[in-house]
């Protein structure tokens, strides 16, 4: 383990300028620039901002399934994040190895569980209620209690085939009878939206939320409808998971007019859009909100503090002195970056996000993916 790092000149998200040093893996000390003089590695960080290390809310992190799966630091410390959620790949029967698979990767890994057994083993996975098993799902939860911090349901036509709300319903019973969260992907209908959002919960999440598909949250005129405005009202966070069909610049930007604003900023990142396109990696959608006209400090909040308290880890967001040093160091440069929606629109943004490094157990990492 590096027993001493140095981050000289590094710059905090409200704009001091520290000197930030680590020791034995935990945040020592915060000290104004050139004063500390503390042996160990050093790295020149002027004109850098580090933050806590971001968070993915949202990802698919079990490479034996295809089309959505992909190695755990491929898109976790490459792409700056530190910690990534699986957002459902794996169910009750194969959740044990998602599990087992943090053993050879440095990212930290949890997962939300999939409500059907099989999770995306196929991509029709609620399409069987057999495959929806109460007892499987609640027990596996227990058994990896801490690794799994909730459920995910995908309420779209081609997942759920001719059972319309029921594997909803059940999800939420589940979830409940687990004391867990719910992330409820949102697609193509049936079930109609209207009917999806009022089964959602205080604290759980609608991920996909800015999407432009003709079932989404919005109605023609980019007004938002009334069973968001009312899922808002009661708690129910909203989640962007961009992937490769989720994320439209037209429906961001009617969500931005209405003031209906993200909790959490994620990738949906797998293999194919981590390498193909439109995701490619967080700073890159991070860099989209930017676009949007987001200041820095609530774009990069949406992927520290915001996650972290919905994650019941509150040290996962934030800066401290005595403890661990969780931390994402990153550029933002002046220069632009063309970047494509999930329908292949483009917007050009003046200044782009761009992963520099992470901390991780005492160790700074470079990143590899570059926006």
């Amino acid at each position: 383990m590096q027993t001493n790092l140095v981050l000289r000149q590094v710059r905090l998200t409200d704009g001091r300028a520290v000197d930030l040093t680590v020791e034995n893996g935990v945040v020592a000390g915060l000290a104004p620039p050139g004063t500390n003089t503390a042996a160990g590695r050093s790295v020149d960080c002027e004109g850098l901002y580090v933050s806590s290390g971001w968070i993915d809310l949202h990802v698919h992190a079990f490479p034996e399934f295809e089309p959505y799966g992909d190695s755990i630091d491929a898109i976790g410390i490459e792409c700056g994040s530190t910690t990534v959620v699986d957002a459902g790949s794996c169910g009750a029967d194969r959740i044990a190895e998602l599990a087992a698979s943090r053993s050879v990767a440095r990212t930290r890994l949890l997962a939300l569980l999939n409500v059907s057994r099989i999770g995306l083993q196929r991509v029709d996975e609620l399409s069987r209620m057999e495959w929806i098993d109460r007892e499987a799902a609640l027990s596996a939860a227990r058994a990896q209690a801490g690794f799994v911090v909730g459920f995910k349901a995908r309420i779209s036509g081609s997942v759920v085939g001719g059972n319309g709300l029921e594997p909803l319903r059940r999800a939420v019973a589940i979830a409940g009878a687990a004391g867990l969260p719910l992330m409820t992907h949102i697609g193509s209908a049936p079930p109609a939206i209207e009917e999806v959002i009022p089964l959602l919960r205080r604290g759980d999440v609608v991920t996909h939320y800015l999407n432009g598909k003709a079932n989404n949250l919005f109605d023609d005129s980019g007004r938002p409808l009334p069973v968001l405005q009312g899922a808002i009202a009661r708690g129910v966070k909203l989640d962007v998971g961009h992937g490769t069909a989720s994320f439209s610049f037209k429906t961001a930007e009617q969500a931005r007019r209405a003031g209906v604003f993200f909790d959490t900023i994620s990738t949906d990142i797998y293999r194919g859009n981590r390498l193909n396109g439109p995701v490619y990696g967080m700073a890159s959608v991070l860099t989209k909100f930017l676009s949007l006209g987001y200041p820095l400090t609530d774009v990069i909040d949406a992927v520290t503090k915001r996650p972290a308290a919905w994650l019941k880890r509150p040290e996962l967001g934030r800066i401290r002195v005595g403890e661990a040093a969780n931390l994402t160091i990153f550029s933002l440069e002046d220069r632009p970056s063309l970047l494509t929606d999930s329908e292949g629109s483009t917007r050009t943004s003046r200044q782009t996000i761009q992963a520099e490094g992470v901390v991780v157990n005492g160790q700074y990492t470079a990143c590899q993916v570059r926006s």
